[in-house]
């Protein structure tokens, strides 16, 4: 399986917006690509506008297919654009 982990620091008061964003992103995988196993959304509570995005697909086609869905297309820019730098985006293997 892959899988993806991606920190993103956000720019500050954007929060919110990034939230719907990101909310609107993984309810539409979830309800669109069965496999997508995981796609979740976690903000810090340590680090003030940090997120982190995990994602597991049942392959790469599974994650090929993600990142080309109209939605994806439609939402990724705009998250983008709340972010305060490049994010650390990290590739694995799902184990266990």
């Amino acid at each position: 399986m892959k899988c993806f982990i991606a920190k993103l620091k956000i720019k500050a008061g954007r929060e919110a917006e990034l939230e719907r964003l990101q909310t609107e992103l993984s309810q539409l995988t979830h309800q669109h690509e069965p496999e997508t196993l995981v796609y979740d959304v976690l903000r810090s509570t340590t680090e003030q506008g940090v997120y982190i995005v995990y994602g597991r697909f049942k392959d790469e086609a599974a994650f090929q297919l993600h990142q080309t869905t109209a939605f994806h297309d439609r939402l990724v820019p705009p998250i983008v654009d709340t972010l305060a730098g490049d994010m650390d985006l990290q590739f694995y293997e799902w184990v266990a």
